[in-house]
């Protein structure tokens, strides 16, 4: 069983959970908490809906259909890392490694990655998440307006 979430846990995203080693699990957890928090925190991005894509936890906005999809992973294949993704297309990572270049690793266009040992900037993390949030309803602002929309996000 997850534990230590305020969100209700799809079965199936559960049983993924599980899977992973118990320091790994409760990085993913955190990270889905994070992505929770902060859709509750934006007027307007509604209920989010946890899924399996790909095989990994992913968290979308079906109701406002405000976002774009957000995934949180661990691959076996690299045991001291968890990562969490974003649609590359959208252009949400270049975005987070302009406003926040010496906050986070980035794996190309398509995530944040963090070692096992890494303190999360919390805070910047929840404003990346906001963006992804808002993507569909911002994505044709500039850069600087964008992030101005999501700054109180904390």
């Amino acid at each position: 069983m997850v534990e230590n979430s305020n969100f209700p846990i799809n079965s199936e995203v559960a049983a993924v959970f599980n899977s992973y080693p118990q320091k790994i699990k409760s990085k993913l957890i955190f990270l889905r908490q994070l992505i929770f928090d902060t859709a509750a925190s934006i007027k307007g991005v509604g209920e989010i809906e946890e899924t399996l894509k790909w095989g990994e936890p992913s968290y979308l906005t079906p109701e406002s259909k405000s976002g774009s999809t957000i995934r949180i992973a661990w691959k076996e294949s690299q045991k001291e890392h968890y990562s969490i993704f974003f649609k590359c297309t959208a252009n949400l990572v270049p975005a987070f490694k302009e406003k926040f270049p010496q906050q986070f690793k980035f794996g190309g266009n398509r995530s944040i990655d963090f070692n096992l040992n890494d303190d999360v900037p919390v805070k910047e993390l929840k404003r990346c998440i906001a963006l992804a949030l808002t993507y569909h309803r911002n994505k044709k602002l500039e850069s600087p307006a964008r992030w101005k929309l999501v700054e109180k996000v904390t």
